[in-house]
């Protein structure tokens, strides 16, 4: 399985990325993001990892998420082999879903948050991915999530996304996660407004527990200090 979510702020041009999966070192193949253009995890029954460089040139030539993603699919010899999510700057999303990946495969589409899955242990462990950081990070969340409304976010929005990914990432994990077992897990935010943040858990038991051990040194003083001296451009 690979469980991600790909989440974007069109008027600040923030950008998160967040996946999980029962392999190795997840973090290095699956999840990209590019503060101001958009987002793409590329994952699936074997992942592509030529796909976000096709991507992201298309972003950045003003491509929609639905035309970048075809010109990465289109290029691809064994597209069935693969699942790809693409969210353009404007926070629109799309999904290509290979016929040849392992169930249960389910996307979950938003306006500004998308979550994709395959090798599930349910389908709802992609809508409760979607769901719980919508509710956490929109202030109308509940129009976000019946009509699909347009996601209102707090203006201290970017400094709470690291903790409004891990604990969407842990209602995921609770619906069922995994079907082997969720064993690495990898998130990116990158803004304007502050500089990157990149964590990943290559392997462990509880990926939960390692990843709230890694927030928990990012936040503290001595580290905080140099992040804070990071230059934004």
């Amino acid at each position: 399985m690979t469980l991600s979510l790909v989440h974007v702020h069109p008027e600040t041009g923030s950008v998160a990325t967040l996946t999980a999966t029962g392999g190795v070192a997840v973090g290095g193949y699956v999840h990209h993001c590019w503060r101001g253009k958009g987002a793409c995890v590329t994952q699936g029954r074997y992942t592509n990892p030529w796909y976000p460089v096709l991507i992201y040139d298309a972003l950045s030539q003003g491509a929609s998420a639905t035309e970048a993603l075809q010109v990465a699919v289109s290029r691809d010899d064994h597209p069935e082999h693969r699942q790809c999510l693409v969210m353009d700057s404007h926070g629109q999303a799309s999904a290509h879903n290979g016929y040849a990946n392992l169930p249960s495969v389910a996307t979950s589409l938003y306006p500004s948050v998308a979550t994709a899955g395959n090798m599930l242990g349910s389908p709802e462990v992609v809508a409760s991915l979607a769901e719980r950081f919508i509710q956490l990070s929109s202030l109308n969340s509940a129009a976000v999530l019946q009509d699909s409304a347009l996601p209102e976010f707090a203006p201290n929005h970017d400094p709470q996304l690291l903790n409004h990914l891990l604990s969407a990432l842990e209602a995921a994990l609770v619906a069922g996660g995994d079907v082997r077992g969720t064993r690495s897990a990898a998130l990116r935010i990158e803004s304007f407004s502050q500089p990157p943040i990149d964590l990943r858990v290559d392997w462990a038991e509880d990926v939960i527990e390692a990843l709230r051990k890694l927030e928990t040194r990012f936040r503290a003083a001595d580290f905080k200090a140099f992040w804070q001296q990071l230059p934004l451009r």
